[in-house]
């Protein structure tokens, strides 16, 4: 369902303060390998009579090997699609924005759904049935996530020296989440959907020492679901294609 708009190393230090609601669970370590781990994102709508088939194959990705390892799946719920009957409970204007970033940066031909992108350029490989492959995994360096008591801290060892500033982008998603929908193209349907994105977060970095810091929280209460999982990314300041990325599975009792 397309919709056309008009276009218009050193050691990197993170630390983030999040707070992930409730998070009372053990410490968890999340840790990349040094090669570059792809970065998959959906663009997807319970409004696009569509997209249906396109979030079952991202939800298939659960079960497949690479998950976490060689790629990071998110579902980015977008909202320019409710107009036409049906209010996507998960989608935000930002994620639309997000999209519509790609395509003004002529990663993209156009805004659409189902849309893909994968390490910061579209893919339409999912439309002739094929199998994500990113760019290359060279060793990029490691990028590590570790959550303790409600809070983050986030480090990047780059593999080469970067210059510049630094973004991070930092994601909680949620599973095992269904939607009966009773309007639009979708009406009478009911919608499982994984990986969706939550809760997202951009922060422009402050270098301090040798390296950058930022303390943030999570804006959103999150709804009940049957599994959550966290992912980070970071890019240059303002860019759009990962540098690396990571991510992983919260305890059952995260929440």
């Amino acid at each position: 369902m397309p919709l056309r708009l008009r276009s218009r190393l050193p050691v990197l230090g993170l630390l983030l303060a999040a707070a992930l609601p409730s998070l009372q669970a053990a410490p968890v370590t999340l840790t990349s390998p040094v090669e570059r781990t792809m970065l998959v994102e959906l663009y997807t709508s319970e409004g696009c009579s569509s997209c249906p088939p396109a979030d079952r194959w991202l939800s298939g990705l659960r079960d497949d090997p690479r998950l976490w390892r060689e790629m990071v799946p998110v579902a980015f719920h977008v909202d320019y699609w409710d107009y036409i009957g049906w209010p996507d409970r998960f989608a935000t204007a930002e994620h639309g924005q997000r999209q519509r970033a790609y395509a003004d940066d002529g990663r993209i031909g156009t805004v659409y759904t189902p849309g893909f992108v994968i390490d910061g350029h579209e893919w339409r490989g999912w439309f002739q049935g094929r199998e994500p492959e990113s760019g290359g995994r060279s060793a990029v360096g490691v990028l590590a996530l570790e959550l303790d008591g409600g809070k983050a801290a986030v480090r990047f060892d780059a593999g080469a020296e970067i210059g510049g500033k630094v973004d991070l982008h930092l994601v909680l998603l949620g599973f095992d989440l269904a939607s009966e929908v009773r309007s639009g193209e979708n009406a009478g349907r009911t919608l499982q959907h994984d990986f969706v994105v939550l809760d997202y977060q951009r922060r422009s970095l402050a270098r301090a020492g040798d390296g950058y810091q930022t303390r943030t929280e999570w804006r959103r209460s999150v709804p009940a679901s049957g599994r959550y999982a966290v992912a980070a990314w970071v890019t240059p300041r303002g860019g759009l294609e990962p540098l690396q990325a990571v991510g992983g599975w919260l305890p059952t009792d995260a929440f």
